[in-house]
C-alpha cells in the first residue's frame, strides 16, 4: 500500500479557501489548546503535538517585548522563536516526552496505512515560523 500524503497549511487559509487540500485527507490540528476557530475546521486535535506550555509562555513573552521595542507582530515572534530556540526545544521535546512520540508513532502508523493527513495550526508559515513544520519534517523523515 502506497504511503498516504502528508500536507501542513494555517487555519486561516482553510477558513479563507486558500489550501488546497486533498479531498481525503484528515486534517489533525496540532495545537495544545486549540482556539474555536481552529477547532471548526479540522476533523480532530492532537494537543500532544503541540509546543509544551512552557515554551509556548517563553516565545509569547519573547515576543510581547520584541513588539514593545518597535518590531511588527510576524519579525517579533520570528525574532522570539529564534532567542527562545523554539525549533531545537520543540524537536527535544517531540524526542522525549511519551505522550508526543506516541502521538507522533501513531500519525506515521496512519501515514504508513495510506491515510493522508493535513497539520493544521493558527501561524501562517509565509510569514511566521510554525513547530508544524518540524512535525512535518519529522514525519517525513520517518519514512521506510
Amino acid at each position: 500500500m502506497a504511503r498516504g500524503t502528508l500536507t501542513d497549511v494555517s487555519v486561516r487559509a482553510i477558513r479563507h479557501g486558500l489550501a488546497d487540500l486533498p479531498a481525503d485527507a484528515t486534517r489533525i490540528g496540532v495545537l495544545r489548546r486549540p482556539p474555536s476557530r481552529a477547532r471548526a475546521v479540522v476533523d480532530e486535535t492532537v494537543p500532544e503535538l503541540g509546543l509544551p506550555d512552557d515554551l509556548l509562555a517563553s516565545m509569547r513573552d519573547a515576543a510581547a517585548e520584541m513588539r514593545l521595542q518597535g518590531l511588527c507582530d510576524a519579525g517579533a515572534h520570528n525574532a522570539a522563536w529564534e532567542r527562545v530556540g523554539v525549533g531545537e526545544a520543540y524537536r527535544k521535546h517531540l524526542e522525549t516526552d511519551a505522550d508526543a512520540r506516541d502521538a507522533l508513532a501513531a500519525l506515521d502508523d496512519r501515514l504508513a496505512a495510506g491515510e493522508s493527513l493535513v497539520l493544521v495550526c493558527v501561524e501562517n508559515t509565509d510569514a511566521k515560523r510554525c513547530h508544524r513544520t518540524i512535525l512535518r519534517a519529522a514525519l517525513e523523515g520517518a519514512e521506510s
